[in-house]
This record gives C-alpha cells, structure tokens and sequence, in this order.
C-alpha cells in the first residue's frame, strides 16, 4: 500500500479540530454522577499512598479501574492542584466548583490527542486503491468523520463524563498495527489497554487466538491447515515476554503488597448484579422484562406471593444483587457459558480459516458483540467497542455498510437514556432499551 502524501491529508486536521471544537462547547453540559466518580479518584490517588487506593470506601465511588487507570488518575491530579485543591480532597464528596469541572472537561478533550493519532493511523490502513479525488468520497475521509465525529462518544465523554476517548484510541492503535503486521507492537498496545480498562478482557479472545495462528505460525496454507513444523518458539516468547512485562508492571506493586485479591475484587465486583443501572439493550434485558411480566400475571393469578418478590431494583444506581421470580436466575458463571458460546464460532473460523488482519478484526467485533449481549453487568456503553471497529468495514463494504448502520442506530440511541436526568425519565429509557435490545440482538446474528 502507497504511503500517502502529505496534501492527501490536508482535511485531516480541520475535521480533528472542528470536533475539538464542539467538545469546548459541551464543558457546562450536564454531567453524570460519573463525574463524581473520576473526581473522587483524583482525589483518592493524590491524597492516600498506594496501598488505600483499592481499600477507601469514603465515597460509594470506590476505585474499580486497573492499576494503569490509577496512575493517570493521580498523574491528572499532579494538574489538578493548580485548578482546584479542595476536588483532591477525599471527604469532599459530590464537589463540583466551576474549576473542577473546568479541570475534568479539559483533561478529557487532551487526552484524545491519543484518539486523534489513532484515528490517523487507522485511516492509513484503508484500501485507497481507485480512490475518489473528491473528499468526501474517500474511505479514508468518510472513517476519519465517522470515528472523530462519534456521536456515542460524544454523548459518553463529553455530556456524560468519561474518559473512554484515549482508550479507544490505544484500541484503534493497536487494530492498525495488527494491519501493518507490527504484531508485537499491537500485543504491546492492548496490553497496556486492559490494563487501563479492563472491559476490553471482552475482545481479548480475537487477540489471543489471532496472534498465536497467525504470528506464531509462521507459515500458513490455502486450505489453512496447521504447519506444526512453522510454529516459532521465539515469537511465543517474545509475545508472552511483552504481554507479562506489562501485566508485572501493572500489578506487580499490589502482589509485593499482598493486595492482588482486593484489587480483583474491585475490578470484579460480581455482586452488582446481572444488569447495570441503565440497561445495556442485550438479551438478558428481554431475560428481565419476560420475568417481570410472568411475575405480575403469576401474582394475578394468585400462583406467587407477592411477598417472597425480590426487593432489590433493577433500575437503581447501584444495582443489587436481584433474584428472578418465575425464571430461573441466572450467575455470572452461566453468563459466561452464553458468551463463549456465542463467539466460539468466530474464534474456530479464526483458528481454521485464518485470513489476516481482516479476519482478526471480523472476529474482535463478533466477540465485542457476543460479550455485550449475554455478558455480566454489562455496560450500555460497551457497543461502543462494536460500533468503532465496525467503522472500517463500513467504508469498504456495502453490506458491513448495512449493518453499520443499524447497529450505529440502535447503539447511539440506546444511550440517550444517559442524559435523562428528569424525574420518571429512568423508566423512559428502561422502555427505550427494551425495544432496541430485540434489533441489536438481531443485528448481532446478521453479523
């Protein structure tokens, strides 16, 4: 593939800095109790040595994030001292003065610069072969708007309040090196991504699977039989080297101080529940919704005492253990049963019909999407990391086109609910994710 020209990529940066723009003017939007959360752990890093940041219970926002994500916490905290002392304060709870929420906004726009570079060098790998000379024809144009101009992402980071930008550009890295064959570079990048965030562990079957038949084999035949002869040693090593270097960093401080168990109990808190607060629109949210209803039609009916109905909400902030009534209720192990059951396939076909970089990312999106429909205490924001692989298909293929669009469709507007903040608005969007969780899981199959 020709290197660009530098002309060629004149319209780049105006696209990059008209977004950058817009997310100037959403700094007084409205913010989520997430805001909450991230200035609580700005505070929790700057204020405690290490060995309380997985330990303070102050706030009901207690530190859930790898270790990697701790560390930028109290890298931005270094700055947030010059915006605001009292955010840096761990008993400040639910503070937000007008340089806190100056000081977070802020963080979020600079840190997509890492976003930005992904995007890049995402477009870079598009066939550009037969390449329109109109701009708004390009493929590599049309990525670049479709991915810098995500309107879920701009909903989640910069109304909501996250930082999931600079993670899906380490992701949108990664998948661009895996195209350019930079393998250990890629292994290199998600890494150090899981270890930042660690509901990327969805898409990590792709990785592991890909990189084991596709670089440690070294040959590969038509029929994609298995050369057993060609698989290296060295690159096993010099994979494994990398991706353990990274976890050892990242852990290696809370091993030494015989933490790791409160640290995985954080970043697993199994008894949140089957479904988070604002329901991802996936199957068990119908799981849900048929229980509910056998429930009301069994009390009419008189066939269930009304008093042994679970008490714990499906809807509240901080979701609680809930118990089906009529259904069976179902664990976190049998909700990993259904996910690797539902992207085994993508991985065998990954395994035994290895087709490059293309096949990996085919097999990365199945996966995000398995993982979102019958994962555990899933995330609506978790489509997204579907929704920005899925862009550079759309742009190559009509059909990855068709189902682009539906799947951007039902992914986008499934979190509007986010931005409810008026009363009987939770149930709005409870009702709104209930009729989308039917298309996505259909939009699933078709893909």
């Amino acid at each position: 593939m020709a290197a660009p020209s530098a002309s060629s990529w004149s319209w780049f940066v105006p696209l990059a800095l008209g977004v950058t723009l817009l997310k100037s003017l959403l700094i007084p939007a409205y913010h989520s109790t997430d805001f909450e959360v991230h200035r609580n752990w700005l505070a929790i890093t700057h204020s405690l040595p290490v060995s309380q940041w997985y330990y303070e219970a102050t706030s009901q926002w207690t530190l859930d994030y790898p270790p990697f994500f701790a560390w930028f916490e109290y890298l931005l905290s270094a700055v947030a001292q010059y915006f605001d002392k009292e955010m840096l304060v761990v008993q400040n709870v639910n503070y937000a003065s007008n340089a806190t929420i100056l000081f977070q906004r802020l963080s979020v726009i600079l840190v997509d610069v890492v976003f930005i570079y992904g995007v890049m060098e995402c477009c870079k790998c598009v066939n550009r072969i037969k390449e329109s000379k109109e701009i708004m024809e390009r493929p590599a144009f049309i990525l670049a708007a479709l991915l810098l101009w995500n309107f879920g992402l701009l909903i989640v980071d910069h109304i909501h309040f996250q930082y999931n930008g600079f993670l899906f550009g380490l992701m949108l890295l990664s998948i661009a090196r895996m195209f350019q064959e930079r393998h250990l570079e890629s292994a290199l990048l998600f890494a150090i991504l899981m270890n930042f965030k660690h509901i990327f562990l969805y898409v990590a079957p792709a990785y592991v699977t890909y990189l084991l038949r596709s670089y440690c084999f070294t040959a590969n035949t038509p029929d994609g039989s298995i050369q057993w002869k060609s698989f290296s040693f060295s690159r096993l090593f010099a994979l494994g080297s990398i991706v353990c270097s990274v976890f050892a960093v990242s852990f290696g401080p809370f091993i030494a101080m015989g933490q790791l168990p409160q640290v995985l109990a954080r970043l697993f808190p199994f008894k949140r529940g089957l479904c988070h607060a604002y329901w991802a629109p996936n199957f068990w949210a119908l799981y849900n919704v048929v229980d509910k209803v056998l429930s009301v039609i069994d009390v009419k009916l008189q066939l269930l005492d009304p008093a042994k109905l679970s008490k714990a909400s499906m809807t509240g902030g901080l979701v609680q253990e809930f118990q089906h009534s009529v259904l069976p209720s179902v664990s976190p192990f049998t909700t990993l049963v259904c996910t690797l059951l539902s992207i085994m396939p993508a991985i065998l076909h990954l395994w035994l019909r290895p087709r490059g970089p293309r096949g990996f990312l085919q097999c990365l999106i199945l996966c995000a999407l398995g993982s979102f429909m019958f994962g555990w205490h899933v995330h609506e924001k978790a489509i997204l990391i579907a929704i920005l692989p899925l862009s550079l298909f759309a742009v190559q293929n009509k059909n990855d086109a068709g189902t682009y669009l539906i799947l951007v469709t039902a992914g986008h507007l499934s979190l509007f609910p986010l931005l409810f903040t008026g009363p009987g608005n939770e149930l709005k969007g409870i009702e709104l994710r209930l009729q989308l969780s039917s298309r996505m899981f259909d939009c699933s199959l078709q893909a």
